[in-house]
């Protein structure tokens, strides 16, 4: 590429990750426009099922010294990464969806007479939430993580944007202006908060980064 396109990452990236676009050719900068921090919580009144809608929020619980104890729940989740990292530490997870609306629907359809505990964030979507209240299923929630949006002005023009988080586009939004670049989110959760901000949307066939930067690299090539 000549005119070297260039990518704005709102989180920073692994070096895999980043590599692959640095041999595609792309410019890449990067900056974190939120900051997740573990929240104090107990680990007390916990019901028969856990409840997971993201990788933080399993992090979180896994260094709790009595994380462990809960091996034997089984998990709902959401995400392959939180998949993998709950059953990496022992935990059995039976069902995993992509998105928190799936598993709203999954629990209210089929495992409605179940107990639950959802740990979450303190910036969660009502989505989960809400549904299980509206089908009456007892469940209890824990905040074990908490986001906070770090904004900051990009001085430099990029061509590309990747998103992985409502809460990112929020903070990006705060001090930057969306025109002409083309906005790569993670997920149609992230996508759906540039809704009434840009239609140069691309979300990833599956919500992973590394499937997030092969569009990337398909789009431009």
């Amino acid at each position: 590429m000549n005119n070297q396109i260039s990518i704005l990452s709102t989180k920073t990236l692994l070096n895999p990750q980043k590599q692959a676009l640095l041999d595609a050719g792309f410019s890449v900068s990067e900056a974190n426009f939120i900051k997740t921090e573990n929240s104090d919580f107990d680990l007390n009144g916990i019901k028969d099922n856990l409840i997971f809608t993201s990788q933080n929020a399993a992090q979180s619980v896994l260094l709790h010294p009595k994380g462990l104890e809960l091996k034997t729940k089984k998990v709902f989740c959401v995400g392959l990464k939180t998949k993998a990292l709950l059953e990496e530490n022992g935990f059995i997870v039976d069902v995993y969806v992509d998105y928190a609306s799936d598993l709203a629907e999954i629990i209210t359809l089929i495992y409605a007479n179940e107990s639950y505990t959802f740990f979450s964030g303190n910036l969660r979507k009502e989505t989960l939430p809400k549904a299980l209240k509206a089908a009456k299923v007892n469940f209890n929630e824990i905040q074990v993580y908490e986001t906070t949006l770090t904004p900051q002005k990009i001085k430099n023009a990029v061509d590309g944007i990747l998103f992985f988080s409502p809460s990112a586009v929020e903070s990006y939004l705060k001090d930057n202006k969306i025109k002409k670049e083309i906005c790569f989110c993670i997920g149609n959760t992230t996508a759906d908060a540039l809704d009434k901000i840009t239609k140069n949307i691309i979300v990833a066939d599956q919500p992973s980064v590394e499937e997030l930067i092969e569009d990337v690299i398909e789009e431009y090539k």
